[in-house]
């Protein structure tokens, strides 16, 4: 099968290399001094689950030099998605499906909104990896998951296709949910309380979950997420709150999320697919998100700030 992965971040260098590891067709798209360090370096995986190299990568920033695939792995961030939606199209033929494996709950809809949505399905994945260097991936925590299917549940032979095959890479598991909708809202109520309260207090996990202030935020925030999943139609699990607190426990006390970092370092972060979107989501239904709501707007100026459209210093003054 052939396989383009838009987007070298942690996500797709992982799970593209994996495949590429045992003999898939896969072809990266990638940027700037990525792009040159995939060309001239191959990829450099630093894995919990073993370290691989990939020494001759297929790698391009055009797409249209790719040609139609089976499958496209869409892994840029959430906030790129409907600009990676418009730059894939000349890879995308009747039978290719778009695999989205951001974090949030809307990029389905995003991409369907340009691409037909009979090749768009559902997508989540689980890791905690980073790009520590261009061309080179750190997967520190977490053991590696993708769940991908219809977003009505039917039955494909190309989704068991696919998911067949990650179940052959080595530090991958993959499955096909019962309800893909119900397990990206699982996701979505892992990562945004972590991601907000993470950001606004800028500790790792294990601090959020050891202090009792933070580990009761961490509650209400995921309470807040699994009544808006009710009462926008998702079946969510009865027990989906202690779940989640349940999987939390089990990722490295160090780690911290993509929104984190990025917010801390001044860049463009998924604030707006994450607590943004809660809070957005709820108005639509007439509910109110009190905590995810100060949480985008205790945010938003380092948001605007990393996004050129808000400018002041990084210290304040001293007096």
């Amino acid at each position: 099968m052939r396989i383009a992965v838009y987007g070298c971040g942690g996500v797709g260098a992982y799970f593209g290399g994996r495949l590429a590891q045992i003999g898939q067709d896969v072809t990266f798209i990638a940027r700037h001094e990525n792009l040159a360090a995939l060309r001239s370096k191959g990829l450099k995986v630093g894995s919990i689950a073993g370290d691989f190299v990939i020494d001759q990568v297929k790698v391009t920033s055009n797409p249209a030099d790719v040609g139609i695939v089976d499958y496209v792995l869409c892994c840029v961030k959430a906030w790129q998605v409907t600009a990676a939606a418009r730059a894939m199209l000349p890879m995308v033929g009747p039978e290719t499906l778009i695999v989205p494996l951001q974090n949030g709950v809307e990029a389905p809809e995003q991409i369907a909104s340009i691409i037909d949505p009979a090749n768009v399905i559902g997508g989540l994945c689980a890791i905690v990896a980073f790009q520590s260097s261009p061309g080179h991936i750190k997967h520190s925590g977490g053991n590696p998951l993708i769940r991908f299917g219809h977003l009505d549940n039917r039955p494909d032979s190309r989704i068991n296709a696919l998911s067949e095959v990650f179940n052959h890479c080595i530090g991958v598991k993959s499955s096909i949910p019962e309800h893909v909708a119900v397990a990206m809202w699982q996701k979505f109520m892992l990562i945004t309380p972590w991601s907000g309260l993470g950001a606004v207090s800028r500790a790792p996990l294990g601090v959020l979950l050891e202090q009792p202030e933070t580990r009761s935020l961490l509650v209400e925030a995921t309470d807040e997420i699994y009544r808006l999943g009710h009462a926008r139609g998702i079946p969510m699990p009865d027990d989906s709150i202690a779940r989640t607190m349940a999987t939390l426990e089990g990722i490295p006390a160090n780690s911290t999320t993509t929104m984190q970092r990025d917010l801390v370092r001044g860049r463009p972060s998924e604030l707006d697919a994450l607590n943004g979107a809660v809070v957005r989501l709820a108005y639509e239904v007439g509910l109110d998100m009190p905590l995810n709501r100060f949480i985008v707007y205790g945010l938003r100026s380092l948001e605007l700030r990393a996004r050129g459209a808000l400018h002041f210093n990084r210290r304040s003054t001293q007096r």
